[in-house]
């Protein structure tokens, strides 16, 4: 895994918007003591995702911009049915990458079990809680819509001595899965469904990764997450535009209890990226039903797949810092990310030849057995990076592409009897072209100018195009993979006809191409290091499927946007 500056070291912006000003303006103030805790809480029941990059780069950033200020990383551990440790160690992998540290302040949502099951008792004596037998199915239909008022649960009266027996038996384990709840006792009237009794615990017997079978009840979200947020004395709890309408059920829960703060929510519009889906229930099926390789496929949005396929944390961040924070949703373009990207490979990015469609190439008037040793700059917008040795011999690769028989207008690139200039080497002139018996073209005979390589005499001709190559005796034998959107509209979440966002994955979106051949410099690649290969986009070797002398390279992002014009 490679390493960047953590972001707090560096030398950055001001970063300004809407949470950030109401920070500054509490901590101003002297509200909380002037503290600043923030916290990233996920779940962990998949991978973390560009969009969760939005919010560790938002609430780590916020901690990070304010003396002693700290972000909390809390595991909203309340499902055990869908977590799994696994999950956890992606997480903890993934926040580390993107070049935060939580220090000390890691902590879980069952850290707080007994506590919350304490509280629960507590709201139960106060009168503001009692156990439910509906089932689900009533449970919803009872609670009314927006528009009609809910009606009251047949066991909304039950005594507290009731409920009290009843809640500490559900502990107990004395009852089936989806038996009772308990549910808050508020206003069945509200024009705030959420306020209309919500649950608070369920049954759930399963096995929890961190807690065994200790308990077969276990909180609801709402419950839990404000609770957790109170006991961690957090300061601002950032949240996504869809907790807004839950904003009063987490300060009605904090004011009846004698918790220890009460935190300030505040949401804030999630990231919703073209050509993506970012529901991590359709991302596992995405993995379950092995339309992909994994939760690390370079295709899928996750951290863990865009670290595979080549993207860098500095670049995320980056993108994340341009399309800022603000209240309304939207749709933000992935080629805002992958411009992003772009601007942060082109200055890290080491430049190296490949050639992935070989075309081999034999120059008649270049001695046999001759090998020089030409310069190449790593990187012209990185002096430091240095220069590299090209081996130059009698036989070539080139791009089958960069060859026209019969040309195309404005193809300047090698066509019969035309000339063209070999990246850092001679001036070539195709002379012949042979070809197979069905009359596919299978090498070309050539010829170079051999003083126009640089500083020669004619070094400076004039001469249109300009190809990549690589000398066959030398070149790396090596499996390319080009990668691209994983979709193919741009909303494959919202179709107005119904129809599966599976209906529109995109066929093309990896490509396979076993015998490439590159430059023998990059045998000292590593999974650390991008590289540009000149004229077809940024690479990185996968580190996953890599073996000695035979790497993989995944294509992180073209070097344009090819959508422009096809997407």
């Amino acid at each position: 895994m490679s390493t960047e500056p953590n972001p707090s070291e560096q030398t950055e912006a001001v970063v300004s918007d809407f949470i950030r000003e109401i920070v500054a303006a509490d901590v101003a103030s002297g509200k909380n003591g002037s503290a600043v805790v923030t916290r990233f809480p996920p779940e962990p029941n998949g991978y973390l995702h560009i969009g969760h990059a939005k919010s560790i780069c938002l609430n780590f950033g916020i901690a990070s911009e304010h003396s002693e200020g700290r972000c909390h990383l809390r595991f909203d551990d309340t499902n055990p049915t869908r977590e799994e440790i696994e999950y956890v160690h992606s997480i903890q992998e993934d926040v580390r990458w993107m070049g935060f540290d939580w220090g000390v302040n890691q902590f879980y949502a069952s850290d707080y079990f007994e506590k919350l099951f304490q509280f629960g008792l507590e709201l139960i004596r106060s009168g503001r809680a009692y156990v439910c037998d509906q089932s689900a199915e009533d449970f919803k239909r009872d609670r009314g819509t927006p528009t009609v008022p809910g009606t009251p649960s047949p066991w909304r009266n039950r005594t507290v001595d009731e409920n009290l027996d009843l809640f500490q038996r559900m502990r107990a384990g004395e009852f089936p899965d989806g038996a009772r709840t308990l549910r808050a006792k508020i206003d069945m009237g509200s024009p705030n469904i959420h306020l209309r009794d919500p649950g608070l615990y369920r049954i759930r017997h399963a096995h929890h990764h961190r807690t065994g079978d200790q308990w077969c009840i276990y909180p609801i979200y709402d419950y839990a997450h404000c609770l957790s947020d109170a006991l961690e004395k957090i300061t601002h709890s950032i949240c996504t535009l869809e907790f807004e309408v839950h904003r009063p059920l987490y300060d009605w829960i904090l004011q009846q209890l004698p918790v220890p703060a009460h935190p300030q929510q505040i949401e804030f519009a999630r990231l919703n990226l073209s050509y993506t889906v970012l529901s991590k229930r359709k991302l596992l099926q995405l993995v379950q039903e092995g339309l992909v390789s994994g939760w690390d496929d370079p295709r899928m949005p996750t951290l863990a797949g865009l670290r595979r396929r080549g993207y860098t944390a500095s670049g995320i961040r980056a993108f994340c810092k341009r399309i800022g924070v603000t209240k309304y949703n939207g749709l933000t373009d992935i080629a805002l990310l992958e411009y992003s990207l772009r601007e942060d490979l082109n200055k890290k990015a080491l430049r190296t030849l490949a050639v992935l469609r070989p075309l081999k190439v034999e120059i008649l008037n270049y001695p046999e057995g001759q090998v020089e040793q030409l310069e190449a700059i790593n990187n012209p917008e990185n002096p430091e990076a240095g220069k590299r040795l090209l081996p130059f011999s009698r036989t070539l690769y080139i791009e089958q592409d960069d060859f026209m028989e019969v040309p195309a207008k404005k193809f300047f690139r090698l066509i019969p009897g035309g000339e063209v200039r070999l990246r850092y080497a001679y001036i070539l002139k195709c002379e012949a072209v042979i070809k197979d018996a069905d009359g596919a073209v299978i090498e070309l005979k050539c010829s170079v100018d051999l003083d126009s390589k640089s500083g020669g005499p004619t070094a400076g001709r004039k001469i249109k195009g300009t190809i990549h190559w690589v000398s066959a005796a030398h070149a790396l034998e090596t499996e390319i993979r080009l990668y691209d959107r994983l979709f193919t509209v741009e909303s494959p979440d919202g179709d107005s006809e119904g129809r599966d966002f599976k209906t529109f994955l995109n066929p093309r979106s990896l490509e396979t191409i076993p015998n490439a051949k590159l430059e023998p410099s990059i045998v000292q690649a590593s999974p650390d290091q991008s590289y540009q290969f000149e004229r077809l986009g940024y690479f990185q070797m996968d580190a996953k499927d890599s073996k000695p002398g035979r790497p993989v390279f995944n294509r992180t992002v073209t070097l344009k946007d090819s959508w422009v014009k096809t997407g």
